[in-house]
């Protein structure tokens, strides 16, 4: 042994090494997995993403604004009156027109129907949420949905089948139905929706209401008709409470301002708050269901 060797300074391996013990390299896939239409693979079991913590409005519906809704709209009737029968508009009995159908005379009338009963099962709750927005530039160049695809995502954090939940939607394109002078041809893209459900769609309620109509200006709420107004007309009969808000609006909600310069330009929205209300004067417990939720109203 040479005097270089002999003298040469030992390298001894820290503990954290020495208890490391030699892997193998990792097995072979013989069978890759499948993948879908988007070339994204498939894994073997369902993978359902849960939610990790408790929606707070969905917790202060069923546990203040439901009870408080009952005790609002319930209507003491110890003797309610029979349900009008409507004349059809052929005659059941004739054998010419016994299996056509057979509508009532002036239309089916909903908007004139009374409210059913106030029940514990059938208290009134807040469906779903719809946000759509037309983009006239889509109608020569459909590229131009790709901004408002953004921005829809980014505010309603859907996707389609995201968390493995099958009926999420997503965000779908708004394609025309029919001709109207030239301009809108029938299926061509012409505007973006999106349907929320479940916890997203409180979380959006939410957002809306302690972020986006504090900061509009000269906001006093959503107007609604004047008190002198029929409650059984189809609008006061729907249950569907809708606002629309300016391009403007769009930049204060937080998933839109903290990278607004990702988005061409800003878009317009209209927002329907769709409720299980039905009836005479829904649209007026819908109303009350969402001051519940802290949304302001204003007469006009």
């Amino acid at each position: 042994m040479s005097a270089a060797v002999a003298t040469a300074p030992r390298r001894v391996a820290p503990a954290a090494a020495r208890l490391i013990r030699p892997t193998k390299p990792a097995p072979r896939i013989r069978k890759p997995l499948p993948r879908d239409a988007h070339r994204l693979p498939v894994p073997h079991v369902n993978i359902i993403v849960r939610d990790t913590a408790p929606c707070r409005l969905e917790d202060h519906y069923h546990n203040t604004v439901q009870d408080d809704l009952m005790y609002m709209s319930y209507k003491h009737d110890p003797f309610p009156k029979p349900p009008r029968q409507l004349r059809p508009k052929y005659d059941p009995e004739d054998p010419y027109t016994k299996f056509r159908l057979n509508p009532p005379v002036g239309g089916l009338q909903y908007f004139k129907r009374p409210p059913p009963p106030v029940m514990p099962d059938n208290s009134i709750h807040l469906e779903r949420i719809q946000l759509h927005t037309m983009v006239k530039e889509a109608i020569t160049s459909r590229t131009q949905l790709l901004g408002a695809i953004m921005a829809f995502r980014a505010i309603s954090g859907e996707s389609e089948g995201s968390g493995g939940r099958r009926t999420a939607g997503g965000v779908e394109i708004v394609r025309g139905k029919k001709s109207i002078g030239g301009w809108i041809r029938p299926g061509a893209p012409c505007g973006v929706k999106v349907d929320l459900k479940g916890p997203k769609m409180y979380d959006f309620l939410g957002t809306l209401v302690d972020f986006v109509f504090p900061r509009l200006r000269e906001f006093p709420g959503l107007l609604m008709d004047g008190p002198s107004s029929p409650l059984n007309s189809p609008s006061a009969a729907t249950g569907v409470v809708s606002f629309g808000l300016t391009p403007d609006a769009m930049a204060l909600f937080p998933q839109i301002e903290v990278n607004l310069d990702a988005y061409p330009k800003s878009y317009g929205m209209h927002i329907h708050f769709i409720t299980s209300a039905q009836g005479v004067g829904s649209q007026n417990l819908a109303r009350a269901l969402l001051s519940g939720f802290q949304v302001p109203f204003a007469r006009r």
